[in-house]
């Protein structure tokens, strides 16, 4: 199956909450929201960061908005005050989401060409 980037289809936001990363994705438009949902999964998320994220990953969707929000647990290090890690506040971790391949049809991986 064709494969597309998220930045493709989404833009991303990411900020801390203490030892949390919370990274929203919003869509561009509308009719890939369901595709959105149905391949980005808090599984999928949590293997795409692999070691970076040590807790779980919790998912929510605001299909009023068109975007999911994604609570990446344990991420930081201990947080913005303690953490040794150059990113303590998580604000790449919207740009590394962006990098998600996600699986698509093949009509849709022509048209984002």
């Amino acid at each position: 199956m064709p494969k597309i980037l998220l930045r493709d289809l989404a833009h991303t936001r990411s900020g801390d909450k203490g030892d949390t990363v919370n990274v929203g994705v919003i869509a561009y438009r509308e009719e890939d929201y369901p595709l959105l949902v149905d391949q980005l999964t808090a599984a999928r998320v949590k293997e795409h960061f692999g070691d970076l994220v040590k807790g779980d990953v919790e998912r929510f969707e605001l299909p009023n908005l068109g975007a999911l929000n994604f609570l990446l647990h344990n991420a930081l290090g201990g947080g913005g005050t303690v953490s040794l890690m150059t990113d303590a506040q998580g604000k790449t971790f919207s740009t590394a989401m962006l990098r998600l391949e996600l699986d698509v049809p093949a009509a849709k991986s022509k048209s984002k060409s």
